[in-house]
């Protein structure tokens, strides 16, 4: 039985979810193609993602392929309540609430495996952990799973290196229609929705530091430079480092960068990024925020213990007084702040990732018993099929290599 907030929440859920099928035009394609198809038939699924409309649409998605859905959140202050309800009012297993507890969220994770599901999609790594740990004993009934995210392939990467994984594992974030606008143009845009609607200021003329500056942190730069941020950039890669100086920014540790940010966007994937080295040095007003997928970059713990006085400043923003007498300010307990505090990645971007997850899921039908325990990259035909399809639902045709032009290149 599903563990919703309140079912009588529905209509709301499915106004959002109607939404967004609208403005996912490739998705909606490939539930008009697993309708015919049914490659999912007789078979069960586990997703864990960020429970909001998009997620949603995708879970009816599979389920027009055959598939037997058993739905959680992946974070306890992304999921969406209405449409938890809006899930589980057309029939299928959902097992989510905002603002759970960790329990609560762990005994959701919990459920959805408890079925002995075939395919897992996971965002983050926590059910693939869960399944190896505590469900090791369904582990044969798994035929694969999906990686949504950059953290959750990190975690797959140790446990395949130390050999403990015991399924396929596709990884979704390595494909070019997903980390190149996900990643980028989504959490870009995403992050400044939640942080400008969540506090109602100006941007404009503000410090923004951005630590990490993989795609995602290249997405918040852009966007933050654009809104008329002064941006400072903060890496431990060398490399990505000078693309950042390149790209036109400043660069510089975090412990110079702390007392000049105003507004603070940590987007690593790592650990311990702003801490109590650093909460002494900032600014009075100074916003805390975090973009990366788990909430141990912003050390919430030590600024917990450090602070003379807590406070609500606003709805999802703690303001915390210092012994030095400054106040800073963390949105959404240092969650993911485009999820926590707005309503995540437009439908447009999503339709992309999502169509990946989609087709990745597919493709371990498909090849069942052909692959390794390792982690599997996404075809790149299916990467270009996404491509096309998402062109075309623009209305944007290109060129086509010649046969003299392949033979040139040595193209097949």
């Amino acid at each position: 039985m599903s563990r919703i907030a309140d079912l009588a929440l529905a209509p709301s859920g499915e106004v959002k979810i109607n939404w967004v099928e609208r403005n996912m035009p490739v998705l909606r394609a490939l539930g008009e193609d697993f309708k015919k198809t049914k490659p999912f038939a007789g078979l069960r699924i586990a997703l864990s993602v960020h429970l909001e409309a998009k997620t949603a649409y995708l879970c009816r998605v599979l389920e027009m392929g055959g598939a037997e859905m058993y739905v959680t959140g992946s974070n306890p202050l992304s999921t969406q309540d209405d449409v938890a309800a809006a899930l589980a009012a057309g029939g299928m297993q959902v097992f989510a609430r905002y603002g759970c507890t960790m329990e609560e969220y762990e005994e959701c994770l919990c459920s959805v495996l408890e079925i002995a599901p075939n395919i897992i999609i996971d965002d983050g790594g926590d059910l693939v952990n869960l399944m190896h740990t505590k469900y090791a004993d369904l582990i044969p009934q798994v035929i694969g799973g999906c990686e949504e995210t950059t953290t959750g392939i990190h975690r797959l990467m140790i446990m395949a290196r130390e050999e403990r994984l015991r399924f396929p594992m596709m990884m979704v974030n390595e494909a070019d229609c997903k980390h190149m606008f996900d990643n980028r143009y989504g959490t870009g845009q995403s992050v400044w929705d939640g942080i400008m609607r969540t506090t109602n200021l100006v941007v404009a003329g503000k410090h923004v530091v951005v630590s990490g500056y993989g795609w995602c942190g290249k997405g918040v730069s852009l966007r933050a430079k654009g809104l008329g941020a002064k941006v400072i950039v903060t890496e431990t890669d060398p490399i990505r480092a000078l693309e950042a100086v390149m790209d036109g920014y400043e660069v510089m540790p975090m412990s110079e960068a702390a007392a000049l940010g105003d507004i603070f966007i940590t987007v690593t994937g790592c650990s311990g990024v702003i801490t109590s080295e650093h909460f002494a040095k900032l600014k009075d007003g100074a916003i805390l925020s975090n973009a990366g997928h788990f909430d141990v970059e912003v050390d919430m713990a030590a600024l917990e213990e450090l602070a003379v006085k807590k406070y609500e400043a606003r709805h999802n923003i703690q303001g915390y007084v210092l012994p030095n007498g400054r106040t800073v300010f963390t949105i959404a307990e240092g969650r993911l702040v485009n999820l926590a505090a707005a309503d995540g990645h437009p439908a447009e971007i999503m339709d992309m990732s999502f169509a990946v997850q989609a087709l990745s899921a597919e493709y371990l039908v498909k090849n069942r018993g052909k692959l390794p325990n390792f982690l599997i990259s996404f075809p790149r035909r299916l990467d270009e099929e996404v491509a096309m399809r998402k062109l075309r639902s623009m209305g944007v045709s290109i060129d086509a290599l010649s046969s003299e032009q392949k033979d040139y290149l040595g193209v097949k």
